[in-house]
């Protein structure tokens, strides 16, 4: 909003001598770190209070796990609320509104994508949270299915958006496989060889690695500060891919995809970082809120949605291998339990609660968990020049 009105008021501002005081807006690099101040402050300014009201209307138990030393180790959480991602997505939604290019296509999708995750959070951990307050044998939470319906829809509906955003434009529409060249050097050519999705394996790509991470995020949101901080690094990560995918000469230097208009994520990621950088304040040991699924569906789709609108898909499993990992551990011990008539492979998934059960404390597994997070995103990040 602010650098619309920039543009819109450019002539009066020049005419009172204002325009030198603001014109730094036009740097998308301030903005983008502009973004992860200001999202930050918000959910400090807003977090005391808002905890205050999650408190008054939480009622019943502690979190239930499957085994029970789990269910001792943490026990101590029960007086915990859960919904604390509505600070985090508030901070993103006023940063974007404020800071990011409302006429850009790529922002519309990613406050979609926002929107409709935080709702879709919002109401299963609405239920959650007030469960105790309806009748006996109610339900908690919104069904698996209900859920997944929900992520796969928004996943269709943003990937289909995305490559019609890009039509015209082969480089927004490429596979970008590791080690792989998108341009000839010293040219805009596509190299000879790269892969060039039609709207169906697009559409489709983008739909299960959307609905994928908003799960795998989900899933990574066991532990106190687990998510938000993994979610910072990648955030960070993701914010450079979107600089070098949004500026031209750049992009052609190290024979990435160029995607035009792509570059304005940036305010995304920035306000993402900030975002849970803030929520950490609150969600470090011991926390005081959960930021629920109203938080961690909505920044894994987020987080999903940026990585295919700048075409790093491959990448985007290496920046966010923690929260991958947590998703593959859970499908490997419900198939191997299923398929051995009650066996297991961990003590208990997600693999954050197998180290836990093995003797590291929760701090140890989370302060782990974000030096792995930092050194994926590092080589995420020095692939890129292996081309």
């Amino acid at each position: 909003m602010l650098y619309n009105l920039l543009q819109e008021y450019h002539g009066v501002l020049d005419d009172l001598g204002l325009y030198r005081l603001v014109q730094v807006l036009y740097q998308l690099e301030f903005r983008a770190f502009i973004a992860v101040l200001l999202s930050f402050v918000l959910v400090l300014l807003a977090g005391n209070r808002t905890i205050r009201w999650l408190i008054k209307q939480k009622i019943g138990d502690a979190p239930e796990f499957y085994h029970s030393d789990l269910n001792e180790l943490m026990a101590r959480k029960a007086a915990t609320p859960t919904m604390g991602g509505i600070l985090i997505c508030g901070a993103i939604l006023v940063t974007m509104l404020l800071l990011a290019d409302l006429r850009n296509g790529y922002v519309h999708i990613a406050l979609a994508v926002l929107l409709v995750l935080a709702g879709l959070g919002g109401a299963d951990d609405w239920l959650k949270l007030t469960s105790a307050r309806r009748n006996p044998g109610s339900r908690e939470g919104l069904y698996a299915w209900e859920k997944l319906l929900f992520q796969l829809g928004i996943g269709m509906v943003a990937g289909f958006f995305v490559y019609r955003h890009g039509l015209g434009d082969e480089a927004a529409h490429v596979l970008n496989l590791p080690f792989q060249r998108t341009y000839e050097p010293q040219t805009t050519t596509l190299e000879p060889g790269v892969i060039v999705l039609g709207a169906l394996s697009f559409t489709l790509l983008a739909t299960l690695l959307i609905a994928g991470t908003s799960n795998a995020v989900n899933l990574t949101d066991g532990m106190d500060g687990l998510a938000g901080g993994t979610m910072v690094v990648a955030a960070f990560a993701m914010m450079a891919l979107c600089f070098i995918a949004g500026q031209p000469d750049i992009a052609q230097h190290l024979l990435f995809p160029y995607v035009k208009g792509s570059g304005e994520l940036m305010i995304v990621t920035g306000a993402m970082a900030g975002a849970c950088l803030g929520f950490l304040w609150f969600n470090c040991a011991p926390a005081q809120v959960f930021m629920g699924d109203t938080g961690s569906l909505p920044l894994g789709g987020l987080l999903a949605y940026i990585a295919v609108a700048v075409r790093q898909e491959v990448l985007l499993l290496v920046i966010g291998a923690i929260f991958f990992a947590e998703m593959a551990s859970v499908m490997i011990q419900v198939g191997y339990f299923k398929a051995t008539g009650g066996r297991r492979v961990f003590r208990c998934s997600p693999i954050h609660h197998h180290f836990h059960l093995g003797g590291w404390s929760e701090q140890q597994v989370v302060t782990r968990f974000w030096l792995l997070a930092v050194i994926f995103a590092m080589i995420a990040l020095v692939s890129i020049k292996l081309r």
